[in-house]
């Protein structure tokens, strides 16, 4: 198969990429660096021996969007560009819906205009809002975000399914994650943000090392054995698997129009 991988870059897409690369895949990339850095690819190189085609751009450029679906027969899109702070969103909802939204009507426009109708989403498990219960499931209510991200994650699943709804023949899967962590057996590749990262794990590594002083801990009346918060982690490893075995199941079955899975383990760690 042919994939593209938009924001293939950056922590997530980069593993994906490797696991797809691998395999025996071909893989197209695109990703305008903003938080991510073109040195994950070459790894990837490095680790695999094989190397994507790489495209520096924004997914809402549309005539960069039309160069990639005439230059490459694309099966399959996995759709990982976007903004992902929950706190920077709060501060700058505008950038998180241009980013996060129209990004993903102008790939889904421009991808089926050239008839690939093969899609999977990265969501997040923010459009769950304030769950009435966990562990939560694919049949949990969604809404009630409470912030611009989970907002713009949940918008753009409403989009992929209305679509779907009227285009018989387009499929997507979308993958809710919990909280991704962890970096490649090799060490190569990992989560690196540019900046301060805004995740618990990268921010503990640059500590350790002397970047930051200390480590603070929010809050301590939750509900827990120690009162501070917990969180469910999942390996970006097997995070990466995972979008490989939704590219079979598409692969396998097709013509199912619109599915929904969550990505956790079920353990809680404070």
């Amino acid at each position: 198969m042919k994939i593209l991988v938009t924001g293939g870059a950056g922590y997530i897409g980069s593993h994906t990429v490797l696991e797809l690369l691998s395999r025996g895949d071909d893989v197209v990339v695109i990703d305008n660096l903003v938080n991510s850095s073109r040195t994950s690819l070459d790894r990837v190189f490095e680790l695999c021996g094989r190397a994507p085609v790489f495209y520096e751009g924004d997914v809402r450029d549309k005539e960069l969007l039309k160069k990639i679906f005439t230059e490459h027969d694309i099966d399959s899109i996995i759709h990982f560009a976007g903004l992902k702070s929950v706190s920077e969103s709060i501060r700058k909802p505008l950038e998180y819906y241009e980013n996060n939204i129209v990004a993903t009507i102008s790939l889904i426009d421009e991808a089926a205009k050239y008839g690939v109708m093969n899609f999977i989403f990265s969501s997040s498990a923010t459009v769950y809002g304030n769950p009435d219960f966990v562990p939560i499931s694919e049949s949990s209510k969604i809404g009630g975000t409470t912030n611009p991200y989970g907002t713009s994650k949940l918008f753009a699943e409403q989009i992929l399914k209305d679509f779907a709804a009227c285009n018989v023949n387009f499929n997507v899967t979308i993958l809710r994650y919990f909280n991704p962590i962890g970096a490649h057996p090799s060490g190569r590749i990992g989560e690196n943000p540019n900046g301060i990262p805004n995740n618990l794990v990268p921010f503990v590594s640059q500590t350790a090392v002397g970047k930051h002083k200390v480590v603070s801990i929010y809050g301590n009346d939750y509900p827990t054995l120690d009162g501070t918060g917990i969180r469910d982690y999942i390996h970006v490893t097997d995070l990466a698997k995972g979008h490989l075995a939704a590219l079979d199941h598409i692969g396998k079955h097709g013509n199912y129009n619109s599915l929904q899975f969550r990505y956790w383990t079920g353990i809680f760690c404070s």
